[in-house]
């Protein structure tokens, strides 16, 4: 069983027509190349429009007769199936689009080696060839590689080179030449056997058809090949963005430029001193009592909005939503200088965000927001957990502090607690320490529930 499996993921890549297999587990991904399909099917039936109606125009200036009229039927089909591959087109094998492609091709052939059926011209079948149709193809073919995946645009350049070359050997087969023509270019050719071959009309001239399917897949290949050298720099691309926007979802678009530039693993366990934040809505159980459920997620919404964008303002790392309220580190994944500082100022920063939120809600008459910021700095370890899923985890005693000092606001009624140790590393920063202080005042050895031992902490009321 092994071995065949080995077979078929061996030979699998040479079924042109088997999709392309991406990623799909990321619905944005998926949705993206839907609408990349979408929009190459419109390109190609609108460039496949106006390369036919350029076409019926050439044909009259080349054939300014009424048998024209033939031709223009084969373009209105080639035309209306245009139409037909567009609606049967999606992302991954379609079986009706990858035979509507086939008739694509079967149309184009029979219209090139048929006899127009309106003409009263009598040559032999073979002369249809000498028309140099066949450059036609290349129209179909250049449309395919704005819709289709390398797979397919090979595939068409091979169905194009069968199709062709059954059709030539077919009338080969069962046409009957013109008597006496090929006899009388030979007498008038004497003497110059590959000029009478050249210009004998029963000639099917196969070495010239085959000259042009073997030019033809040639093109085709090298196009393919192409095409799927930038799928996969589209689908890395994509992959990268991706990445990176999932990465912007939780830290701030600084933090995301380093680490899109770093080679290091998160991964990577380790200690590090950097500030915690909690902040947490007070009274939001209360609150949502009884309320709309609709109107409670719009507050929050509002809520985590105006919080997140502070947080990452003030260059930290969301670490979590927590209901009602969120956490956040600063110096997480890269400790800075500034941390303790950029934690205070967020703090205070979300204390002057939510104050103008209530003067918008008390013109709405809407019931004001309270919360409670609790901030710690010390020493955490850094590592993503998880097996399939992974985490970016944050964990240890300073963790619990930091949602300790949040919880103890209620008991002050103040909007902003933050440790002695969280001052002491602002002194130590030096910047602007004395204006993130402004409206602390202290209070020593607090009793902190959860705590051992009790604690200096600043206590912001205004």
């Amino acid at each position: 069983m092994s071995d065949v499996s080995a077979s078929e993921s061996r030979f699998g890549r040479f079924f042109v027509t088997r999709p392309d297999t991406y990623d799909l587990e990321n619905q944005y991904t998926e949705a993206a190349l839907e609408r990349h399909k979408r929009e190459g099917l419109e390109l190609a039936v609108r460039a496949r429009w106006i390369a036919m109606a350029l076409t019926a125009v050439l044909l009259i200036f080349l054939n300014p007769q009424w048998d024209v009229l033939w031709y223009h039927f084969i373009l209105l089909l080639i035309c209306a199936n245009g139409w037909f591959i567009r609606r049967a087109g999606r992302v991954g094998q379609s079986r009706t689009e990858l035979l509507l492609i086939f008739v694509d091709l079967l149309i184009m052939t029979l219209g090139m080696i048929v006899p127009n059926p309106f003409s009263d011209d009598v040559r032999p079948l073979a002369m249809q060839y000498r028309f140099d149709n066949f450059q036609y193809f290349f129209i179909i073919l250049a449309a395919g590689t704005l819709a289709y995946s390398w797979r397919t645009v090979i595939a068409i350049g091979s169905w194009t080179a069968l199709v062709w070359t059954a059709g030539w050997i077919i009338a080969w087969w069962v046409a009957t030449p013109m008597p006496g023509l090929s006899k009388r270019v030979v007498e008038a050719l004497a003497g110059y056997p590959d000029v009478a071959e050249f210009l004998d009309p029963n000639s099917y001239m196969a070495s010239q058809r085959i000259q042009q399917v073997v030019v033809f897949m040639m093109v085709a290949v090298t196009l393919g090949v192409s095409m799927r050298r930038l799928n996969r720099l589209l689908m890395t691309n994509a992959g990268l963005e991706r990445e990176r926007a999932n990465l912007s979802r939780y830290f701030s678009p600084n933090v995301v430029e380093e680490l899109s530039q770093n080679d290091e693993p998160l991964k990577q366990v380790r200690k590090e001193n950097i500030a915690v934040l909690f902040i947490d809505i007070v009274g939001f159980t209360k609150y949502a009592a009884g309320r709309d459920p609709y109107e409670v997620i719009e507050v929050l919404r509002g809520f985590h909005a105006r919080m997140e964008g502070e947080v990452f303002r003030h260059h930290g790392t969301l670490d979590k939503y927590l209901g009602d309220g969120l956490m956040a580190t600063f110096g997480t994944p890269v400790p800075t200088p500034l941390d303790a500082s950029d934690a205070v100022a967020c703090a205070r920063g979300m204390v002057a965000v939510i104050d103008r939120w209530n003067v918008e809600r008390r013109r709405a008459g809407e019931p004001e927001i309270h919360v409670g910021i609790g901030v710690h700095y010390g020493s955490v370890v850094l590592g993503d957990i998880g097996a399939n899923r992974l985490e970016f985890a944050v964990i240890g005693d300073s963790v619990n502090v930091a949602a300790k000092l949040e919880a103890l606001t209620r008991e002050f009624q103040a909007k902003v607690i933050i440790s002695d140790v969280v001052r002491s590393q602002l002194l130590v920063e030096d910047h602007n320490a004395s204006e993130l202080m402004t409206g602390f005042e202290k209070y020593e050895k607090r009793a902190v529930r959860g705590v051992e031992t009790p604690m200096d902490v600043w206590v912001m009321t205004a």
